[in-house]
């Protein structure tokens, strides 16, 4: 039996890379003489350097930057030639930040800025970012700042709040010190920045921001949109990482599907044509594995192949009809296996007994 193992991270329990070996070592109890393929995989967000700089042949630079309440924070660059890749959850994921301690409207992006300026300062002439898990939504004012970009009544590297009162943005020195660097921003998120569907009402809530706050959040956002470039915001992905893909677009950024983007690197395609079953996996399987997640990324290279693709999950919260319009045949997950208590505390045990479960249905 030769499988592919190609997951997400478990956030908060599991990188992918300790995903990918659960799986493999719960397979290989019931199929010891399986052949193995591995891909940990992501989609731009934590965990994106992790994924990369086992396939990548390149060096990791060690920075300390401006977290997203001001804090110091070591981050890594990985440097490939003259491409560099950043990992901007590094420098401003919500993960960086304890739940009671959470000031989504002060927190800012400015470390983002420090990580480009870092890649700038060794060489690089492209740079590739991984955008997700951000606990910011700055409109990526914080990245333009530590640029050289300047406001006129408000602070810029502030958080949304500062852009309150700003009068004036000047981009000039922003553009000028990344001049002739090429940019990537890989992303799962199409929205735009701002309104209905944009960062702050979409996905504020999960950086902590209040529902009766997102009204005057937004029109910060808004404000600055219209200082610095009111019709960039309305772009796709604009709204990616509480605006932070609207800062790479305002500096040229191309955008680009983060699954996508790891997948290529990865040998995903030519990975999945040499197998005969391909299993990914994360957290939770629900509707937002839908839209530009791993998950998706992954079942679509596996019936491109026309080959199964099974996921290991958590929890699953998607019926079976749903995840076969994915190209997913079946799901397995681990509150239903082992408990949610034990999932827990025990998540590569509890993944690997699941993948021995799978193994009893699926190896030949």
């Amino acid at each position: 039996m030769r499988i592919l193992i190609a997951p997400d991270k478990f956030a908060g329990t599991l990188t992918a890379v300790e995903a990918a070996a659960a799986i493999e070592a719960g397979w290989r109890r019931r199929d010891p003489n399986a052949e193995v393929l591995v891909a940990p995989m992501a989609d731009g967000g934590p965990g994106f350097i992790d994924v990369l700089s086992a396939v990548v042949d390149g060096k990791l630079l060690s920075v300390t930057v401006r977290g997203p309440l001001g804090e110091e924070t070591p981050a890594t660059v990985l440097l490939a030639g003259e491409t560099a890749y950043v990992e901007t959850a590094q420098a401003c994921g919500l993960h960086l930040v304890e739940p009671k301690q959470r000031r989504p409207e002060d927190a800012t992006t400015y470390g983002v800025g420090q990580l480009i300026v870092a890649a700038v300062d060794a060489g690089a002439r492209r740079i590739i970012l991984g955008l997700g898990g951000s606990g910011t939504n700055d409109a990526g004012a914080g990245l333009l700042a530590a640029l050289g970009a300047t406001g006129e009544s408000g602070e810029l590297d502030a958080g949304a709040a500062g852009l309150a009162g700003l009068t004036a943005v000047d981009l000039t020195a922003a553009r000028e010190r990344v001049a002739g660097v090429e940019f990537v921003a890989a992303s799962d998120v199409e929205n735009p920045m701002l309104g209905l569907r944009g960062a702050t009402n979409v996905f504020g809530t999960q950086k902590g921001i209040a529902d009766e706050r997102k009204p005057e959040v937004d029109g910060w956002l808004t404000h600055f949109a219209e200082l610095a470039d009111r019709k960039t915001a309305d772009q796709k992905g604009a709204g990616a990482a509480g605006g932070l893909g609207y800062a790479l677009l305002l500096l040229g950024a191309e955008r680009v599907s983060g699954i996508d983007l790891v997948a290529e690197l990865t040998g995903l395609k030519q990975k999945a044509a040499q197998v005969d079953l391909v299993l990914s996996g994360e957290g939770a399987f629900d509707f937002q594995s839908r839209d530009g997640k791993v998950i998706a990324g992954v079942a679509k290279v596996a019936n491109d192949a026309m080959r199964p693709c099974v996921v290991l999950a958590g929890k699953v919260l998607i019926g079976s009809r749903e995840m076969r319009s994915m190209g997913v045949e079946s799901a397995y997950a681990l509150v239903d296996a082992v408990g949610e208590e034990q999932a827990f505390a025990d998540p590569s045990g509890s993944l690997a007994t699941v993948a021995e479960r799978v193994a009893k249905t699926w190896a030949r």
